[in-house]
């Protein structure tokens, strides 16, 4: 067989800098699967066990590193399994191209086996989104889709019938009308917008020098201008509230950070979004606006990559449109300093406080173990540099609080999507990404269960990733927000034991340990840190302990005592965890 047209997928994914293709073979790929063979010197196949893991990694490369992630899965149901974790590309940002396999030409519309319109499936997740029909269209319309993904951060979906990907490379079994433009020569790179337009540049710095009350919330999209936004709120005299995303834009301990808001917030945080004045938005598109300040009370400067998303959340005086660290470098000139710190002082009185109150809940003595007090083990043993990679639920409050950010430590979750169950794949990807880096997957049972079979997958490929099973035996956020809505719990917790997960993670040939004691839990995670390997420490958490939002309102107050009252299956014991909690932080 000569020279196939897979071949010239996978050679024009290597031009643009692709090096590893995460995914599950199918005999729906299998002349892709033939391209990436005769190419392996080239582009590095990783194998999963669950194409959704697949999509889920390159979305972690995509998002820590900037650069496009490729998966790729077989027809039919390989596809759909990806959808999930495309989704989580599509709103979070992150430019992914997804890789299908389709059905012969010639049999396709006839209900053939696992014959499934992808393209069609595909139309809400992706940005472009092709059935390639001719090998000509190769490479041209790799460069289209890569292009459309890093332009509009998103998702670009191509799927391959099977006669195609195995065809000729320079096949054309067509005539044409007109002949098809010729695909560059090599791949053109589209710069991100960079610095914004002079003349919003000093209507922002017009409204910054105006404000009382400063306050900065930064994004995801400023992760890569730490010292542009340390620079600004130090010039500005702004405290710094973070999204979860954009935990490590600036450290956890820094002078400015307030935290976040949000049910996962921390109670500064939210109440510097009732009390500024003014706010500059850096790198967010922050979605939740019942906890943003109130709209007419505010003066807002938003610095936004993407034109449709300023202005989005609260009326924006300046919608600046420009890359976070070019834009801050260019309007810190023009900030006028601040020479009166009493407001920024209020606030780092504040955040002092509750620094104070989140150690008092890591207390080693509290049993059953509290769940605040792995997280806090694991924040100090971790490296400097470490990688905490975290599913949704309960877990990501414990980690937005208890996991600091020090150093260049980083830190990935589902943001907008908030799904389920990422937290092992993100952490195999970066693992492999940067395999001199400490990657640490915190994860809840429930999301652990969904795709363990990776944890496979990390020893087979020999990846050193450790992971921490937060266990509380249920899905815990779903309870709690129930209650929060005035429901007692219900079909939210498994049958007890949930399992001992250490003895899969020995099973598969990693290490494994099971922590049921809080005096166990320093030893273990120490132990798990130095396994040279992929580790896993599944440790047993009081089940009864309330995320608790970092300032409760009069409405959740009420709501959650209208689930008592309407019968909550497990009043004495959340009645004890909420007293315990108080007395700790009585006893700081």
């Amino acid at each position: 067989m000569g020279r196939i047209a897979a071949e010239t997928l996978i050679e024009r994914l290597a031009e643009w800098g692709v090096d590893t293709v995460y995914g599950l073979p199918g005999d729906g790929i299998n002349g892709i699967m033939e391209g990436l063979r005769r190419h392996a010197d080239r582009v590095k196949f990783v194998l999963v066990h669950h194409e959704e893991a697949a999509a889920f990694m390159a979305t972690a490369y995509a998002k820590a590193t900037g650069k496009i992630g490729v998966c790729l899965a077989t027809s039919g149901p390989g596809g759909l399994h990806l959808l999930n974790g495309l989704y989580d590309a599509k709103l979070d940002h992150a430019p992914v191209l997804a890789i299908t396999g389709l059905q012969e030409t010639s049999v396709l519309g006839s209900g053939y086996q696992q014959e499934v319109a992808l393209d069609q499936v595909f139309s809400d997740v992706a940005e472009y989104n092709l059935v390639v029909s001719n090998p000509t269209q190769l490479p041209g319309v790799v460069d289209y889709a890569i292009r459309t993904a890093y332009a509009r951060r998103g998702v670009a979906h191509l799927t391959f019938p099977n006669d195609v990907q195995v065809a000729d490379a320079d096949a054309d079994p067509y005539q044409h009308v007109s002949p098809a433009n010729p695909p560059a020569t090599a791949p053109i790179y589209l710069p991100a917008p960079g610095r914004p337009r002079e003349e919003d540049l000093h209507a922002a710095a017009e409204v910054l020098n105006a404000a009382e009350r400063p306050a900065i919330l930064a994004g995801a999209g400023a992760l890569h201008a730490r010292a542009e936004v340390l620079a600004l709120a130090d010039a500005w005299g702004a405290p710094v509230i973070k999204t979860l995303p954009g935990k490590a834009v600036i450290p956890d301990d820094s002078e400015f950070a307030v935290g976040g808001i949000g049910l996962l917030g921390t109670k500064p945080g939210e109440e510097l979004a009732e009390d500024c004045d003014t706010l500059l938005m850096v790198g967010t598109n922050f979605p939740y606006t019942q906890h943003l300040p109130e709209p007419g009370k505010v003066r807002v400067v938003q610095i936004e990559a993407d034109p449709v998303r300023a202005g989005a959340r609260l009326p924006t005086e300046v919608p600046m449109i420009g890359d976070a660290k070019e834009s801050l470098a260019a309007l810190l000139p023009l900030v006028t300093r601040r020479t009166d710190r009493a407001h920024l002082e209020k606030y780092q009185s504040k955040m002092g406080d509750w620094r104070d109150d989140m150690a008092a809940l890591e207390n080693p003595e509290r049993a059953p173990i509290a769940p605040q007090y792995p997280v806090g083990v694991l924040s100090e043993l971790a490296t400097d540099d470490a990688i905490l990679t975290c599913d949704s639920g309960t877990i990501a409050t414990w980690a937005a609080r208890h996991w600091t950010i020090r150093g260049d430590r980083g830190f990935y979750l589902s943001g907008n999507l908030a799904t389920m169950a990422p937290g092992l794949p993100y952490a195999n990807a970066l693992q492999l990404t940067y395999p001199g880096r400490q990657v640490i997957a915190y994860l809840g049972d429930g999301g652990f269960a969904m795709l363990m079979a990776e944890f496979l997958t990390a020893v087979q490929h020999r990846l050193p990733v450790k992971v921490v099973i937060n266990n509380n035996n249920s899905l815990g956020q779903i309870l709690w927000e129930q209650m929060v809505l005035g429901y007692p719990e219900h079909g939210v917790r498994y049958p007890t034991p949930e399992g001992n997960f250490a003895a899969w993670a020995t099973a598969c040939g990693g290490y494994g340990r099971k922590v049921t004691e809080p005096g166990d839990v320093r030893d273990a995670l120490a132990e798990a840190l130095a396994y040279d390997g992929a580790a896993l420490v599944d440790i047993d958490v009081n089940p009864n302990e309330p995320p608790l939002p970092g300032k409760v309102g009069y409405e959740q107050a009420k709501k959650f005592a209208e689930s008592w009252l309407k019968g909550q299956p497990h009043k004495a014991a959340t009645a004890t965890t909420l007293f315990k909690d108080k007395l700790s932080q009585l006893g700081r």
